[in-house]
């Protein structure tokens, strides 16, 4: 290959440009119009604009990304996470245009990331497993008796999904409809199909995962484990290698089912397998990620593979330059710094990052899509950046993280760095005797414990973001970079004026906190998904009224008082934090 086009943005986007650039190969970047001056555009060779804001205009299209590939010259395509990672159809449409596709083949994307075919794989190689239903549910219904047959929790799950989306757990069966139907809304969102299955959910399992890496040579190599249990609404906050305070036998299980599922479905490529392990120590096969993981750093740095550059060689098809596990250099632990507000249930935050002051020193490594001045669009994930830090110890890696955590400064968004700070503290999590954490610990024991140690940022004045110094053109299509001095750019843009129809930066946006009675306001930025109540409907205080989603994530709107319903903002429109949707007018009035 000599050019990569990166299907991707963020801080992953930054990172394979990096690898592409360790590796010999130029690479190409793919921007939406919120990413114009986001990082990954400045760490490729060169960028191309998408044209459009939201995931399905920009990167989720396929037929913009495969022309941009052709107009700019890529000969193949690395999906990095997320997005278009696991489709079939992309790896496929990505073949079909005479291009390499750097992952495993579309083949074994649809056998693995098909949930439920994953489990009879599984099956057949003798993996640990939980019970599930063979095929997926066709109803609400059918995870009723499920439930009813099994008991609770169950865990109701995207059969074409990952990364938590589509993932829901019931803990009560008055729940599990409504869980259902979530579940379903979220997976065609995020997949484009909607497709469930159900399974039995460890009680506080540990969520422990082993890195597979596997070549065109028949070479099939577990690089180490992980521990990725610090999760909220089943996403991953905090994760280290090796997975600690596992027997020498549990080890050994997790390694040989990870290599035997990979080599059973053909596997090539970087993957990973993920499992579930209970408090009595029974370990359940969790799901196939056929792609690049977020947390991937802590197994680079442990194990001293650099896996993006690896993932290179292999759709050169250069074999593997390691055919066996390498032995464990140390521990590394990987805080994901999202934009999100943890004192206010990790809402994110999106808006414009006026400081961006990162930590450094031995064993401090920081893969990040943001700087000072940066954009974190709310059309997008909140991850900003990975705080990666690596001990000779786990107990060094902790103590290391505590300094590396004190030094990092964001101001401009919330972000989860009081989270991260708190979790340090913990005996559950630090405790020498054990790990005590499970993957919904946060929601459960930590919300109780440190309800007050976290405290939101402050919101920041308006105008009060860094002005940004660069210029850029687009010449069909392709970003050109331009040298004008600020102050001729200062007065162009004083002469033009503010665009007719153009929203106002997040930080500048009309918002009050002053409410009429019974009104109706969004907990966030984001989409207005959809409305759960009906126009002039009766509705209850406590009732759910309307969905909003921002950064992938769902939150339900509720009634604060009993009346009828009168909407003011109509489903799918853009809204800002604190803006009023609808009104809940007395009965009478």
């Amino acid at each position: 290959m000599q050019k990569v086009l990166i299907a991707n943005r963020g801080e992953i986007a930054v990172r394979i440009a990096r690898a592409c650039a360790d590796y010999g190969v130029a690479s190409v970047a793919v921007y939406a119009d919120a990413d114009a001056d986001a990082l990954h555009v400045h760490a490729a060779s060169e960028a191309w604009a998408l044209q459009g804001q939201r995931p399905a205009e920009t990167y989720l299209n396929i037929d913009k990304l495969l022309e941009i590939a052709r107009r700019s010259g890529a000969d193949a395509v690395h999906p990095g996470y997320g997005f278009l990672s696991e489709r079939a159809e992309f790896a496929r449409a990505v073949l079909d245009a005479g291009l390499r596709w750097i992952g495993p083949s579309p083949q074994t994307i649809e056998t693995l990331g098909d949930k439920v075919s994953a489990r009879k794989l599984a099956q057949k190689v003798g993996a640990p497993l939980v019970a599930g239903t063979a095929e997926p549910v066709r109803d609400a219904a059918e995870v009723l008796a499920f439930a009813q047959q099994h008991g609770l929790p169950i865990a109701i799950k995207a059969a074409f999904g990952g990364g938590g989306r589509g993932l829901k757990v019931a803990w009560h069966m008055d729940e599990v409809e409504e869980l259902y139907h979530s579940a379903v809304r979220e997976a065609t969102a995020a997949f484009g199909r909607g497709e469930c299955f159900v399974e039995q959910f460890l009680d506080r399992p540990r969520h422990i995962e082993a890195q597979v890496l596997a070549d065109t040579h028949g070479h099939v190599v577990v690089l180490g484990t992980r521990d990725c249990s610090l999760q909220r609404r089943n996403q991953k906050l905090v994760e280290e290698a090796p997975a600690p305070f596992l027997s020498d036998v549990q080890r050994q299980r997790i390694h040989d089912a990870a290599r035997a599922i990979c080599a059973e479905a053909g596997y090539v490529g970087a993957g990973t397998v993920e499992f579930l392990l209970g408090g009595d120590g029974h370990i359940s096969f969790l799901e196939v990620n056929t792609r690049l993981q977020v947390e991937h750093p802590v197994t680079e740095e442990t194990s001293g593979v650099d896996l993006v550059v690896e993932q290179l060689r292999i759709a050169d098809g250069l074999p593997l330059r390691v055919t066996e596990a390498p032995p464990v250099r140390g521990h590394s632990i990987q805080f994901r710094i999202n934009a999100e507000d943890p004192a206010r249930g990790y809402l994110p935050t999106p808006g414009t990052v006026t400081r961006f002051v990162a930590p450094g020193g031995p064993g401090v490594r920081l893969d990040t899509g943001v700087g000072s001045g940066s954009l974190v669009p709310g059309h997008f994930d909140s991850l900003m950046a990975k705080l990666i830090v690596t001990g000779a110890t786990r107990a060094e890696a902790i103590a290391r993280a505590r300094r590396a955590l004190a030094e990092f400064e964001i101001e401009g968004v919330a972000s989860v760095l009081p989270f991260h700070r708190a979790v340090l503290t913990d005996e559950d999590f630090i405790g020498e005797q054990g790990l005590r954490v499970h993957t919904r610990w946060i929601e459960t024991v930590f919300a109780e414990r440190h309800h007050t140690v976290v405290t939101p940022l402050p919101r920041p004045e308006p105008g009060s973001g860094a002005p940004l110094q660069r210029c850029f053109i687009e010449v069909d299509g392709k970003r050109v970079r331009l040298g004008l001095p600020a102050s001729l750019l200062g007065a162009l843009g004083a002469q033009e004026g503010p665009r007719k129809g153009a929203p106002l930066p997040i930080a500048e946006a009309a918002v009050t906190d002053t409410r009429a009675p019974g009104a109706v306001t969004a907990p966030m930025a984001g989409t207005l998904l959809a409305w759960k109540a009906v126009d002039g409907a009766s509705v209850a205080a406590g009732d759910v009224l309307a969905v909003v989603e921002a950064m992938k994530m769902e939150v339900v709107v509720v009634a604060e008082r009993a009346g009828v319903l009168r909407q003011q903002v109509v489903a799918g429109s853009a809204v800002q934090a604190g803006q009023v949707l609808a009104a809940v007018e007395s009965h009478g009035s």
